[in-house]
């Protein structure tokens, strides 16, 4: 799950990577969903409990993996290492503790759609800015098809209630998605994608450092008649949709281009819209299915478009002799 350099990991193994961390993403709102009906937690003690668990979790993967050769990184490698890491950590805090109060406050769906809805829109823009990547005509076509399968997706989900508050943290989170994409994609164009797996730790150990203080203010611990369900729900959100997902996401964005990752994680809404139908009793309509099958058929599409242009530039790269 880690990389030495951006360019260490295929671009293959890359999309795979972020096809779990995609899927795997789309049952943490799930998991906080139900820890929201058996207890009073808040979504900023949920965010903190499931950064340290991520943190203790990653700690020990970076303790059992085999120990490499050490190498002593230029001036210009720490900075970026420590940039990435800083921005990360504050980025993840944004990111996740934004929609896990979303989710409080206006639901899985809604909370859900919207945070990956508006990513997107700002991941394209800020590469447009900051690294000057164009969508392309196929771009464009796979982004409109995944946002109107979001679209669809809202309208399937006709009980929901939205909140403007709710949309407003869904917004803010899609904000802190995108600034780690952005900054991810960025720092690895140039060989500094550095070691995914110590990345992620310590963005998780920032991350619990920062929300101490107001997880403690909204209570660590909560009150609940189900305490062993409430224990593994929070084992569950620490162990697959974090430590393992944001290791598989850093790795595989430090090498596929912003605007293709920003499509492919849209499988969060996808497999969230999945359980909520088979294990919290939602009911599957005609739009949900219109709208999952919209954004299959866009990320599948903007995968082999990446595919693609990764091969068409291999055989353009001179042959060294």
């Amino acid at each position: 799950m880690s990389n030495t350099s951006g360019s260490a990991l295929s671009v293959g193994r890359s999309l795979l990577y972020l096809i779990v961390a995609g899927i795997a993403w789309g049952t943490a709102g799930a998991a906080a969903s139900l820890i929201f009906r058996i207890s009073d937690m808040g979504p900023l003690a949920l965010s903190f409990w499931r950064c340290v668990g991520g943190l203790v979790l990653l700690l020990g993967a970076l303790a059992l993996r085999p120990r490499r050769a050490a190498t002593r990184p230029s001036d210009a490698s720490r900075g970026r290492r420590t940039a990435r890491i800083l921005g990360t950590g504050i980025g993840l805090t944004v990111f996740q503790s934004a929609y896990f109060a979303a989710v409080e406050s206006t639901g899985l769906a809604v909370g859900t759609v919207v945070t990956l809805g508006a990513g997107p829109v700002l991941i394209a823009i800020g590469a447009r800015l900051t690294m000057g990547e164009r969508l392309g005509r196929g771009g464009v076509v796979a982004v409109a098809g995944a946002l109107a399968g979001l679209f669809v997706l809202v309208l399937g989900g006709g009980a929901a209630e939205v909140r403007p508050l709710g949309v407003v943290l869904a917004v803010v989170s899609a904000a802190g998605y995108a600034a780690i994409t952005l900054l991810t994609r960025w720092l690895g164009r140039d060989g500094g994608g550095g070691d995914a797996l110590a990345t992620t730790t310590w963005a998780f150990a920032i991350g619990a450092v920062g929300l101490l203080p107001v997880a403690f203010a909204e209570g660590l611990v909560p009150h609940t008649d189900a305490p062993v369900s409430v224990v593994l729900l929070l084992v569950y959100v620490a162990a697959v949709p974090t430590a393992l997902a944001y290791a598989l996401y850093f790795a595989g964005a430090a090498v596929v281009r912003a605007a293709t990752v920003s499509v492919i994680m849209l499988l969060e809404p996808v497999s969230a819209a999945l359980i909520a139908v088979s294990l919290l009793g939602e009911r599957l309509t005609a739009a949900i299915v219109l709208g999952t099958l919209l954004l299959l058929a866009a990320v599948t599409g903007l995968a082999l478009a990446e595919a693609r242009t990764a091969a068409v530039a291999r055989r353009r790269e001179p042959v060294a002799v």
